[in-house]
């Protein structure tokens, strides 16, 4: 894919309007800019270090969008395929762990069509379709890192009778499905045999409930690598075959565009959705804007900032260059 691309070397002044307020189309593209990949785990009350409540979630979407984020899913980005309008930048969204408040059902108290599970508007699938319909532009799109070994409550998000028709709709509605391991294994604390049965039959057990899914991506356990990288990122164990496409981390940063030279899919890092976190790295991007993936709106050219083509990963220097400056 990459290399039918052809990249454009833009003489580009960024300046800060984005700061509060400013809309998208006042950034220049930079499409060798910085990713954030935002990294949640409970959706509950009260806040806390592993929790972001429904409240702060809704608030976290609204100042992306205010600020001109738009939601890409994982192995778009990983892919190098990021489609976006021009002036926006895009954002991922991964849950980790399974746990409840990730995604819910609850039954209509209405007393309408016979109590019909409903999903609950006050979890993270909720909010994100509510999100979506009120600001179509933001995008849809989300990945889940599921336990499906784990003890309750983090085993498929912990309606077990329910647990076939959630992961089959993530999958049906855009949402994207990723190996967090059986039972949040530490990788790194096993041998080679117990880390590709964690990683194999985590997607045996996915494939369960939705035939023939494969995960294309792998958030390690408390970030702990295997100590053979070959053993996280392809094998088999049982009968089932895995291959990951992206290794994620659970902290490092903003990552680097897909692009760039340095861009390593096994070794995305990630940003912790914690308040502070989530602060600073916006502010971070609104008083450098410069560092900032943004999109040029034409999904066939990689438009830089001129002298910065030597940044390029070399995938994407072999392709047609066509210079504008």
């Amino acid at each position: 894919m990459r290399a039918a691309l052809a990249i454009v070397l833009l003489g580009v002044t960024l300046g800060a309007a984005v700061l509060a307020g400013a809309q998208p189309s006042a950034l220049g593209p930079n499409e060798l800019g910085r990713v954030m990949i935002l990294e949640y785990h409970k959706v509950d009350t009260p806040e806390g270090r592993w929790t972001r409540t429904p409240e702060n979630f809704r608030r976290d979407l609204t100042r992306l969008w205010q600020r001109g984020y738009r939601l890409v899913a994982l192995s778009d980005y990983v892919d190098g395929k990021i489609a976006l309008p021009a002036g926006t930048s895009p954002v991922i969204l991964t849950f980790d762990d399974s746990s409840p408040g990730q995604f819910r059902y609850i039954q209509r108290s209405d007393g309408q069509r016979g109590g019909d599970w409903v999903i609950d508007p006050e979890c993270a699938v909720g909010i994100l379709e509510a999100f979506a319909r009120e600001h179509p532009d933001f995008g849809h799109a989300a990945t889940f890192y599921v336990l499906p070994g784990a003890n309750p409550p983090n085993r498929l998000f912990n309606q077990p009778e329910l647990a076939t028709r959630k992961l089959q709709y993530l999958v049906s509605h855009g949402y994207e499905i990723g190996n967090h391991s059986l039972w949040h294994a530490e990788l790194g604390r096993y041998p080679e045999s117990t880390v590709r049965d964690q990683l194999a039959s985590a997607q045996e057990w996915v494939q369960r409930h939705v035939p023939g899914y494969r995960f294309r991506t792998l958030a390690l356990p408390l970030g702990s690598y295997p100590r053979e990288l070959a053993w996280a990122v392809s094998g088999q164990a049982k009968g089932m075959t895995y291959k990951h496409d992206a290794v994620l981390m659970v902290a490092g940063g903003a990552a680097p565009s897909p692009y760039a030279r340095r861009f390593d899919a096994l070794h995305l890092p990630r940003i912790q959705a914690l308040e502070k976190e989530i602060d600073s790295w916006i502010t971070y991007f609104d008083r450098n804007p410069g560092e900032r993936y943004v999109s040029d709106g034409d999904a066939g050219t990689i438009t830089v900032v001129s002298g910065s083509a030597g940044k390029l990963g070399a995938a994407v220097r072999s392709a047609r260059v066509i210079e504008r400056r």
